[in-house]
Protein backbone atom coordinates (compact mmCIF):
# COMPACT_ATOMS: atom_id res chain seq x y z
CA UNK A 1 0.00 0.00 0.00
CA UNK A 2 1.17 3.24 -0.96
CA UNK A 3 1.41 6.26 1.95
CA UNK A 4 0.35 9.43 0.42
CA UNK A 5 3.40 11.83 1.92
CA UNK A 6 2.00 15.39 4.10
CA UNK A 7 2.37 18.36 1.11
CA UNK A 8 4.70 19.33 3.28
CA UNK A 9 7.09 16.72 2.64
CA UNK A 10 7.09 17.15 -0.88
CA UNK A 11 10.35 18.20 -2.44
CA UNK A 12 10.19 18.18 -5.61
CA UNK A 13 6.46 18.80 -7.98
CA UNK A 14 6.40 17.81 -11.74
CA UNK A 15 3.38 19.53 -14.05
CA UNK A 16 2.00 18.61 -16.71
CA UNK A 17 1.58 21.79 -19.59
CA UNK A 18 -1.75 21.22 -21.98
CA UNK A 19 -4.60 22.06 -20.70
CA UNK A 20 -2.87 21.41 -16.83
CA UNK A 21 -1.39 25.21 -15.97
CA UNK A 22 -3.75 27.00 -18.57
CA UNK A 23 -7.46 26.30 -18.57
CA UNK A 24 -8.85 23.37 -21.17
CA UNK A 25 -11.35 26.41 -22.27
CA UNK A 26 -8.76 28.56 -23.37
CA UNK A 27 -8.06 28.00 -27.70
CA UNK A 28 -4.79 27.30 -27.46
CA UNK A 29 -4.85 23.02 -27.36
CA UNK A 30 -7.85 23.07 -30.18
CA UNK A 31 -5.34 25.06 -32.40
CA UNK A 32 -2.93 21.60 -31.87
CA UNK A 33 -5.95 19.17 -32.04
CA UNK A 34 -6.81 20.81 -35.84
CA UNK A 35 -3.26 20.97 -37.26
CA UNK A 36 -2.85 17.19 -36.26
CA UNK A 37 -5.62 16.71 -38.40
CA UNK A 38 -4.04 18.35 -41.22
CA UNK A 39 -1.32 17.01 -40.92
CA UNK A 40 -2.69 14.07 -41.36
CA UNK A 41 -4.92 14.28 -43.95
CA UNK A 42 -1.86 16.11 -46.11
CA UNK A 43 0.60 13.18 -45.23
CA UNK A 44 -1.56 10.18 -46.17
CA UNK A 45 -4.01 11.80 -48.64
CA UNK A 46 -7.57 11.20 -46.93
CA UNK A 47 -10.41 13.42 -46.19
CA UNK A 48 -10.17 15.22 -42.65
CA UNK A 49 -12.95 13.24 -41.19
CA UNK A 50 -11.11 10.37 -41.50
CA UNK A 51 -7.79 11.92 -40.88
CA UNK A 52 -9.64 12.69 -37.39
CA UNK A 53 -11.08 9.75 -36.77
CA UNK A 54 -7.26 7.89 -37.18
CA UNK A 55 -5.80 10.90 -35.01
CA UNK A 56 -8.03 9.58 -32.23
CA UNK A 57 -7.89 6.09 -32.55
CA UNK A 58 -3.77 6.49 -32.02
CA UNK A 59 -4.49 9.04 -28.87
CA UNK A 60 -6.56 6.41 -27.45
CA UNK A 61 -4.60 3.36 -28.17
CA UNK A 62 -0.89 4.29 -28.37
CA UNK A 63 -1.58 7.63 -25.70
CA UNK A 64 -0.77 9.76 -28.44
CA UNK A 65 -1.36 10.42 -32.20
CA UNK A 66 1.93 10.88 -32.62
CA UNK A 67 3.14 7.45 -31.31
CA UNK A 68 0.70 5.50 -33.25
CA UNK A 69 2.26 7.49 -36.21
CA UNK A 70 5.57 5.95 -35.48
CA UNK A 71 4.49 2.51 -34.89
CA UNK A 72 2.21 1.76 -37.86
CA UNK A 73 3.50 4.32 -39.93
CA UNK A 74 7.35 4.66 -39.24
CA UNK A 75 7.07 8.76 -39.57
CA UNK A 76 9.89 10.75 -38.14
CA UNK A 77 8.78 12.28 -35.40
CA UNK A 78 10.12 15.81 -35.66
CA UNK A 79 8.12 16.80 -39.13
CA UNK A 80 5.21 16.11 -36.68
CA UNK A 81 5.73 17.93 -34.02
CA UNK A 82 7.32 21.14 -35.75
CA UNK A 83 4.09 21.19 -37.99
CA UNK A 84 1.75 20.58 -34.91
CA UNK A 85 3.24 23.16 -32.65
CA UNK A 86 3.13 25.79 -35.04
CA UNK A 87 0.49 27.74 -33.50
CA UNK A 88 -0.65 31.16 -31.69
CA UNK A 89 0.61 30.79 -28.52
CA UNK A 90 -0.58 34.61 -28.06
CA UNK A 91 -4.07 33.34 -27.25
CA UNK A 92 -3.05 32.53 -23.75
CA UNK A 93 -3.11 35.30 -21.29
CA UNK A 94 -0.22 35.51 -18.27
CA UNK A 95 -1.46 34.33 -15.13
CA UNK A 96 -0.39 36.38 -12.25
CA UNK A 97 -2.54 34.36 -9.66
CA UNK A 98 -0.66 31.17 -10.97
CA UNK A 99 3.02 32.68 -10.87
CA UNK A 100 2.12 34.14 -6.75
CA UNK A 101 0.91 30.12 -6.01
CA UNK A 102 3.60 28.87 -7.97
CA UNK A 103 6.58 31.18 -5.95
CA UNK A 104 4.84 30.16 -2.71
CA UNK A 105 4.90 26.90 -3.36
CA UNK A 106 7.93 25.23 -1.98
CA UNK A 107 10.33 22.89 -3.32
CA UNK A 108 11.32 22.03 -7.51
CA UNK A 109 9.22 22.01 -10.27
CA UNK A 110 9.30 20.26 -12.85
CA UNK A 111 7.63 20.15 -16.62
CA UNK A 112 6.86 16.70 -17.55
CA UNK A 113 4.64 17.05 -20.80
CA UNK A 114 3.82 14.85 -24.03
CA UNK A 115 4.21 17.66 -26.11
CA UNK A 116 7.92 19.49 -27.05
CA UNK A 117 10.33 21.38 -25.31
CA UNK A 118 9.86 24.40 -27.63
CA UNK A 119 6.30 24.56 -27.18
CA UNK A 120 6.14 24.09 -23.33
CA UNK A 121 8.54 27.08 -23.58
CA UNK A 122 6.65 28.97 -25.50
CA UNK A 123 3.37 28.17 -23.18
CA UNK A 124 5.24 28.91 -19.76
CA UNK A 125 6.29 32.63 -21.37
CA UNK A 126 3.11 33.48 -22.30
CA UNK A 127 1.71 32.47 -18.78
CA UNK A 128 4.52 34.55 -17.26
CA UNK A 129 5.47 31.15 -15.29
CA UNK A 130 8.69 29.76 -16.85
CA UNK A 131 10.93 31.33 -13.91
CA UNK A 132 9.79 28.85 -11.65
CA UNK A 133 10.45 25.92 -13.34
CA UNK A 134 14.10 23.97 -13.65
CA UNK A 135 13.64 21.51 -16.16
CA UNK A 136 11.41 20.52 -18.76
CA UNK A 137 10.89 16.84 -20.05
CA UNK A 138 9.84 16.80 -23.10
CA UNK A 139 8.42 13.89 -25.78
CA UNK A 140 12.08 13.95 -27.13
CA UNK A 141 13.55 13.54 -23.83
CA UNK A 142 11.39 10.53 -23.20
CA UNK A 143 12.50 8.98 -26.71
CA UNK A 144 8.92 9.35 -27.97
CA UNK A 145 7.73 7.18 -25.34
CA UNK A 146 4.84 9.26 -24.37
CA UNK A 147 2.39 9.27 -20.79
CA UNK A 148 1.36 6.98 -19.86
CA UNK A 149 3.44 4.42 -20.80
CA UNK A 150 5.70 3.29 -17.50
CA UNK A 151 8.94 3.77 -18.81
CA UNK A 152 8.74 7.73 -19.56
CA UNK A 153 8.13 8.25 -15.98
CA UNK A 154 11.32 6.14 -14.63
CA UNK A 155 13.84 8.30 -17.40
CA UNK A 156 11.96 11.22 -16.18
CA UNK A 157 12.76 10.54 -12.76
CA UNK A 158 16.10 9.15 -13.45
CA UNK A 159 16.63 12.19 -15.56
CA UNK A 160 16.35 14.98 -12.64
CA UNK A 161 17.58 12.65 -10.02
CA UNK A 162 14.63 13.01 -7.71
CA UNK A 163 13.08 10.49 -4.75
CA UNK A 164 9.53 9.86 -6.01
CA UNK A 165 8.11 9.29 -2.91
CA UNK A 166 9.35 12.91 -2.39
CA UNK A 167 7.99 13.78 -5.29
CA UNK A 168 4.25 15.08 -6.28
CA UNK A 169 2.46 15.12 -10.32
CA UNK A 170 -0.10 17.39 -11.10
CA UNK A 171 -2.17 15.90 -14.22
CA UNK A 172 -5.37 16.51 -16.28
CA UNK A 173 -5.70 13.67 -17.76
CA UNK A 174 -6.14 11.12 -14.57
CA UNK A 175 -4.56 7.76 -16.32
CA UNK A 176 -1.43 9.24 -16.56
CA UNK A 177 -0.62 9.41 -13.12
CA UNK A 178 -0.95 6.13 -12.81
CA UNK A 179 2.17 5.02 -13.52
CA UNK A 180 3.62 8.18 -10.91
CA UNK A 181 1.19 7.07 -8.24
CA UNK A 182 2.50 3.33 -8.75
CA UNK A 183 6.30 4.54 -8.21
CA UNK A 184 5.47 6.44 -4.83
CA UNK A 185 4.48 9.89 -6.18
CA UNK A 186 2.10 11.84 -4.30
CA UNK A 187 -0.45 12.97 -7.44
CA UNK A 188 -2.46 15.49 -8.17
CA UNK A 189 -5.28 15.33 -10.70
CA UNK A 190 -7.34 18.66 -12.13
CA UNK A 191 -10.40 17.91 -12.97
CA UNK A 192 -11.95 19.93 -15.69
CA UNK A 193 -15.98 19.10 -16.88
CA UNK A 194 -15.20 21.06 -20.17
CA UNK A 195 -12.16 18.76 -21.29
CA UNK A 196 -11.36 18.85 -25.29
CA UNK A 197 -10.69 15.28 -25.05
CA UNK A 198 -13.38 13.95 -22.95
CA UNK A 199 -15.32 12.28 -25.45
CA UNK A 200 -12.35 10.98 -27.24
CA UNK A 201 -11.03 8.88 -24.14
CA UNK A 202 -13.25 8.95 -21.23
CA UNK A 203 -11.87 9.33 -17.99
CA UNK A 204 -13.99 7.16 -15.43
CA UNK A 205 -14.55 8.77 -12.35
CA UNK A 206 -15.48 5.25 -10.53
CA UNK A 207 -11.67 4.17 -9.94
CA UNK A 208 -9.43 7.42 -8.81
CA UNK A 209 -7.48 4.90 -6.15
CA UNK A 210 -4.29 6.46 -7.75
CA UNK A 211 -5.46 9.47 -7.02
CA UNK A 212 -4.61 11.21 -3.89
CA UNK A 213 -6.24 15.43 -4.28
CA UNK A 214 -8.98 15.84 -7.04
CA UNK A 215 -8.68 19.40 -7.13
CA UNK A 216 -10.82 21.52 -9.41
CA UNK A 217 -9.29 24.87 -8.85
CA UNK A 218 -5.36 24.75 -9.58
CA UNK A 219 -4.55 28.03 -8.64
CA UNK A 220 -6.62 27.57 -5.42
CA UNK A 221 -5.07 24.31 -4.72
CA UNK A 222 -1.61 25.72 -5.10
CA UNK A 223 -1.85 27.92 -2.18
CA UNK A 224 -2.97 25.52 0.22
CA UNK A 225 0.14 23.07 -0.44
CA UNK A 226 2.10 26.48 -0.44
CA UNK A 227 1.14 27.64 3.03
CA UNK A 228 1.57 24.09 4.10
CA UNK A 229 4.93 23.57 3.16
CA UNK A 230 5.82 26.79 5.39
Amino acid sequence: MTVTRPLDQIETWVFDLDNTLYPATSSLFPQIDVRMRRFISERFHMPLDEAFALQKRYYREFGTTLRGLMLVHGLEPSAFLDYVHDIDHSVLAAAPDLDRALAALPGRKLIFTNGSERHAEKVLAQLGIGQHFSGIFDIEAARYVPKPQPECYLDMVARFAFDPRAAAMVEDIHRNLKPAFDIGMTTVWVRQDDHPDAKVVMQDDSDLAHVDHVVDDLVAWLRTAGWSGK
